[in-house]
């Protein structure tokens, strides 16, 4: 099965809540949406952790995450090397790839020295549901604001590209990615866009955003507009709460 057009689910959402605020490390409702989304009853997802440099405990999270559930976890390691002997074989033949936080900036560098931009690209336009959190939200658009560089925010212009707008993530988790989101936006570093509070993703169908949603009540996503005296117009978007599925 695959997405009956393009399909980009662009997040700051992740795991299943624990106790305490701690993630259980369970598929996440934004998981079994992105399974939806691809239309597969078992849906085979794909690890992508170049954000952290194929972390070896992150991969190692991953399939405990998914072990004995309906998805086929993979992933696809770069570090030091490919893990898979045909890697556009492998990504094609997936549901959903899923893209990890950490730093956008080396994830979309690593990728275009494998030629992953476009191996991703024809799994796209194919029907492979792309999805991630944080970097692996980012990686699509633009750019946005990024912690790549060092504590302080900074812009990144170097995404993708493919949807053609910024991106802002943890937006009400880190207080400084609102206002730094204004400024970038405000000085024309990046076009207008969208931004995710934790919890909620974006929906992207070809290049146009179809819908926000969330994991829970309360995260929203925003419009980011830049007015002609360089402020930048935010708008809270309609949010649809995702219905929770049993282990």
């Amino acid at each position: 099965m695959s997405a009956d057009v393009p399909t980009i689910l662009a997040t700051s959402a992740s795991f299943r809540p624990g106790r305490h605020g701690q993630l259980s490390h369970r598929p996440g409702r934004i998981h079994h949406f992105a399974a939806e989304l691809s239309g597969a009853e078992r849906p085979r997802i794909c690890y992508l952790g170049q954000a952290t440099g194929d972390a070896e405990p992150r991969i190692g999270g991953f399939y405990a995450a998914f072990a004995g559930t309906r998805f086929v976890p993979s992933h696809l390691q770069l570090f030091p090397m490919p893990n898979v002997d045909d890697v556009r074989a492998h990504l094609l033949a997936q549901d959903v790839i899923w893209v990890g936080g950490g730093s956008v900036a080396n994830l979309c560098a690593v990728w275009r020295v494998h030629g992953l931009d476009e191996i991703l690209h024809e799994a796209w336009q194919a029907g492979v549901v792309l999805g991630g959190v944080s970097a692996g939200s980012i990686c699509w658009h633009t750019g946005g604001s990024t912690d790549s560089f060092g504590y302080d925010l900074r812009g990144f212009t170097g995404g993708l590209g493919w949807l053609p707008y910024s991106n802002g993530v943890h937006y009400d988790a880190e207080e400084q990615r609102r206002p730094k989101m204004h400024e970038l936006i405000g000085d024309g570093t990046l076009p207008d866009g969208y931004a995710t509070d934790d919890g909620a993703g974006l929906v992207y169908r070809g290049i146009a955003l179809a819908e926000v949603v969330a994991d829970r009540e309360g995260p929203l996503g925003y419009e980011l507009k830049r007015a002609a005296d360089g402020s930048v117009l935010e708008t809270p978007l309609p949010t649809r709460v995702l219905p929770d599925h049993p282990e």
